[in-house]
């Protein structure tokens, strides 16, 4: 029988509905290739995470991802529904940390 800490260790990750499935290594290509990072410091100044904000305007999965498109499509990124969904599931996990 395996320890606690150890089962804790080794159990999947709760992930959102929405994000399962995700391509999370396209979802990182993304967002360097997209220059995300550099498009929020010109925002909001500094390194750009302090648009990063989970207790104010995003407050589910499904608004992350829902923010995700605006930008896709403001800026014309051209990327595909499953792109968005890989971006927004690389913000979830490094950022917002949303369960289900």
């Amino acid at each position: 029988m395996l320890p606690a800490l150890l089962l804790a260790a080794v159990a999947p990750a709760q992930v959102p509905e929405i994000f399962q499935g995700a391509d999370m290594a396209l979802g990182e290509k993304l967002l360097v290739d997209g220059k995300c990072a550099e498009c929020h410091q010109r925002k909001v100044g500094g390194d750009g995470s302090a648009i990063y904000r989970p207790d104010e305007k995003i407050s589910s999965p499904g608004f992350l991802r829902g923010m995700v498109e605006q930008c896709n499509t403001q800026l014309n990124l051209g990327m595909f529904p499953e792109d968005v969904t890989a971006v927004a599931a690389v913000l979830n996990r490094d950022h917002y940390g949303f369960k289900k």
